[in-house]
């Protein structure tokens, strides 16, 4: 059984991952208005991971008898700048994710909450698979530069991911 502090947390996770669902979806979003087919679907894709995380912890908080609360998920932005500026708001994003499932698992060492501890322990991976494809992105996007070729080569390597 999760103690109220350990479960006021998780929901509030719920939330975030959710708003990071939200707005990789306006990332894709932007993508598509721009032409850009590939970007778009690695946002969507990722959209899609997120909504993942945000029901792995849902069902986490079920399986423990814990209240599920849902709060409004805030609304994204609609304009990103740059291929190479979106993706450097995306890694920033994840750096912030990666933050707030810290603070989660310092949470739950601090209450004795091995269950929660464990279960955390995906999502701390999770965040370093994150941050190095993140990561991986800018490098080409900086090489790449200003080169339509290059960041259309790049579109079409993104538009690869899978579901």
């Amino acid at each position: 059984m999760l103690n109220e502090k350990m479960q006021k947390a998780l929901n509030e996770q719920i939330n975030k991952e959710m708003y990071s669902a939200y707005l990789y979806l306006a990332m894709s979003a932007y993508c598509s208005y721009k032409g850009l087919a590939g970007f778009a679907n690695w946002f969507k894709v990722q959209y899609g991971e997120e909504m993942e995380h945000a029901d792995k912890i849902y069902k986490y908080l079920v399986e423990q008898g814990a209240r599920v609360e849902l709060e409004a998920i805030e609304k994204p932005p609609t304009e990103f700048g740059t291929l190479l500026e979106m993706f450097e708001k995306t890694l920033a994003h994840e750096q912030f994710v990666t933050h707030l499932i810290r603070e989660l698992l310092e949470l739950a060492v601090a209450e004795k909450d091995y269950a929660t501890s464990i279960f955390l322990q995906w999502f701390v991976e999770e965040q370093v698979e994150e941050e190095a494809n993140d990561s991986a992105i800018i490098a080409k996007l900086k090489l790449a530069g200003e080169d339509g070729a290059a960041l259309l080569v790049i579109d079409s390597d993104l538009g690869k991911r899978g579901h």
